[in-house]
């Protein structure tokens, strides 16, 4: 379904703390180079006093003045994050906290879809706009991944960073024709279990942890499988979101995919026939940020001048469950 959304105005937050290849190779025994051979990340940021609230808030205060808005000018605050700072209330109320907003009533809530956070919020907010329930929103995603990694699992830990990306909406002027041409998201529980933290819910409760039960509450991951089912559904996947919004890859200006891993992206160019240039990549400098991955990259590229309005822009990720998701859109 088309919908005429714009995006208004985008920004990022970045921790201090700069934690480089060469300082886990140290850290974890490793030979020098073994971490941005397999990760393809260099550098990543990870908090040191932050909280996700606070991160968020920084990055929706630069998206509002990207967009050249007020705080008032917002009618809903939404969270699109892997990760939560507390159990309760939702991570989007700490934000509004944050933003000094709170005795505004303005209505905040998260979605999460793991990585896939920001495309699923951005597609889930765009239809409520475009039924006349909110006039514009501000999407946030802030983690925190360095508090749930799996020092002993090598190959996963050396991949993920810190930060928050903020994206601010509204709907396209008459006169305009930027819009959401086609969406869509597919999850396969068969692969539930290749990415997962299973403590922290009813299943395995908090009190558990100091009961032996540690390695159930930090990330645990088999890349190959994911890589193995991916892979299998990926080509069709984005062959019927192209043809769900009725344009061609030829079409495609930029995609600004998923910073998953080095060799995630690489395969995903390759198998997908996108090129280098049409693919924006910021994992060497970022990492992988779980959810803030995209609204990040998609800043990155609007402020190198990737994107022009009326360029056609594909956002395109995976997620655990596992789940495929994406949008098109004239920026």
């Amino acid at each position: 379904m088309e919908r005429k959304i714009k995006i208004l105005g985008t920004g990022k937050y970045m921790p201090t703390r700069r934690v480089t290849a060469a300082e886990l190779e140290e850290k974890l025994g490793l030979a020098a180079g073994w971490v941005e051979k397999k990760s393809g990340v260099s550098v990543r940021h990870f908090v040191t006093n932050e909280t996700a609230a606070q991160m968020g808030a920084i990055a929706a205060r630069r998206a509002l003045e990207a967009a050249g808005l007020s705080l008032h000018d917002i009618d809903c605050i939404v969270c699109a994050s892997g990760t939560a700072q507390q159990e309760i209330p939702c991570t989007a109320a700490l934000i509004q906290e944050e933003l000094q907003l709170s005795k505004t009533g303005i209505p905040c809530f998260d979605i999460n879809a793991t990585c896939l956070s920001f495309v699923t919020a951005l597609d889930v907010m765009s239809c409520q706009m475009a039924v006349g329930i909110y006039e514009r929103v501000l999407i946030i995603s802030s983690e925190i991944s360095s508090a749930g990694l799996n020092w002993e699992q090598k190959e996963s830990c050396v991949l993920f960073g810190d930060g928050a990306a903020a994206v601010v909406i509204g709907r396209t002027p008459e006169t305009e024709s930027s819009r959401i041409l086609g969406s869509s998201m597919k999850t396969y529980s068969e692969g539930a279990h290749y990415s997962e933290i299973r403590g922290g819910g009813t299943l395995i409760h908090p009190s558990q942890f100091a009961q032996g039960r540690e390695a159930d509450f930090a990330f645990d991951m088999d890349g190959r499988k994911i890589f193995r089912l991916t892979s299998q559904l990926i080509t069709g996947f984005v062959d019927r979101l192209l043809s769900s919004a009725s344009i061609t890859k030829e079409q495609i200006r930029t995609v600004v995919p998923h910073q998953a891993s080095g060799m995630a992206m690489r395969i995903m160019a390759g198998k997908l026939g996108f090129s280098d240039q049409q693919m924006v990549n910021i994992l060497a400098e970022h990492g992988n940020v779980i959810a803030a991955s995209i609204p990040m990259a998609l800043h990155e590229a609007i402020r190198q001048n990737r994107v022009q309005r009326g360029d056609h822009l594909m956002l395109l990720g995976t997620s655990a469950g596992l789940s495929l998701g994406g949008i098109v859109l004239e920026y």
